[in-house]
């Protein structure tokens, strides 16, 4: 059975193997021991932190296949982001000229540096080991993200974003970058992603531009990744797109790939999402698939399973062997998503 929960501290050298596999772009996961370990602690605690609101809590939970005991995915949540650490964007915009004695009239594409995201919550951290990218593995992994949500609201911000990956070549050079590496940072785009995923992100304050960027003086190459994913991104953008994300002109300052958003409460996952009691026995024979979590925070547990659910009762039964995966007893809820 594949098994969803948080991480723990026992997780360290798998993560830090998913850190190497992941590859360049995955800023979130960068391959440094201290950095994973503190992120590891982070997540411990914010699993147990009482909130009144959103802050900087951080929520990372691995795919653990519970036959080998290895964990073979993660996928995480950010409750507010920006609170602590500047959270940056390119924000696509439009200027206007105008002259009536020429009668000319042009309109230009800026990038604004911005923070217009502070607070909001974020998906992020998705990573599936190559040998278990089957049997909608990665949707049930991605989509669980939702059941959470609907579950703890109250721990996230208003606004969920997800930061898709730009385009970039095997060797992690970014079209979009090599622009500002050429005229303002200095450093090439793995070195700078990796400082960004470390935290230390100082030097974009001090040499990113501060006014607008016309995007028609940008070289060519990069002008046509503005808002473009990475080939191996596109699956999940169309995943996110389903559920209600859209573009809103906000793209990343690196790579230029595009951040999609939404509404917490209107991600069609999280309003499709019930809540049913459980009850323990032999389940009957469904051909329906379902994304499965019980209702805890700390004792996080989400799996798939094939459930008789119907909307005449808010009752379901699973197996005591499913129950016991979702450390869930009789009577208890659960909340369902139709695969």
């Amino acid at each position: 059975m594949l098994i969803i929960r948080p991480i723990r501290s026992s997780d360290f050298d798998a993560l830090y193997q998913i850190a190497i596999e992941s590859g360049h772009g995955f800023t979130s996961l960068p391959v440094n021991e201290e950095l994973l370990r503190n992120k590891i602690a982070r997540v411990e605690a914010s699993f147990v932190k009482e909130i009144e609101k959103p802050f900087d809590e951080g929520y990372l939970m691995v795919l653990e296949d519970t036959e080998t005991g290895e964990v073979v995915g993660t996928c995480g949540l950010e409750a507010a982001v920006g609170m602590v650490d500047a959270f940056y964007h390119y924000r696509l915009g439009t200027e206007v000229y105008y002259s009536e004695q020429i009668d000319v009239r042009n309109e230009v594409e800026t990038l604004t540096l911005c923070h217009d995201y502070t607070g909001a919550a974020e998906l992020c951290t998705l990573f599936l080991r190559d040998t278990y990218r089957k049997n909608n593995n990665g949707r049930m992994l991605s989509r669980s993200r939702f059941l959470f949500l609907a579950q703890h609201a109250e721990r996230f911000g208003d606004t969920v974003i997800a930061e898709m990956r730009g385009e970039s070549d095997a060797e992690g050079n970014s079209p979009f970058y090599g622009w500002l590496q050429k005229n303002f940072l200095g450093i090439d785009f793995v070195q700078a992603d990796y400082l960004s995923g470390l935290g230390q992100k100082a030097f974009m304050a001090e040499m990113m531009p501060k006014n607008s960027v016309y995007v028609c003086l940008l070289p060519e190459e990069a002008q046509k990744v503005i808002g473009e994913v990475h080939t191996n991104t596109r699956p999940a953008l169309n995943l996110l797109q389903a559920e209600g994300f859209r573009c809103r002109g906000y793209v990343d300052i690196f790579d230029g790939g595009p951040t999609v958003e939404c509404n917490l409460n209107d991600i069609r996952s999280v309003r499709e999402s019930r809540l049913l009691t459980v009850k323990v026995g032999e389940m009957p024979v469904s051909r329906s698939s379902f994304i499965i979590s019980n209702t805890l925070l700390a004792g996080y547990r989400a799996t798939s399973a094939n459930l008789m659910v119907s909307d005449e009762t808010d009752e379901v039964i699973l197996s005591p062997e499913l129950a016991g995966a979702l450390l869930v007893a009789e009577g208890e809820q659960i909340r369902v998503l139709a695969m």
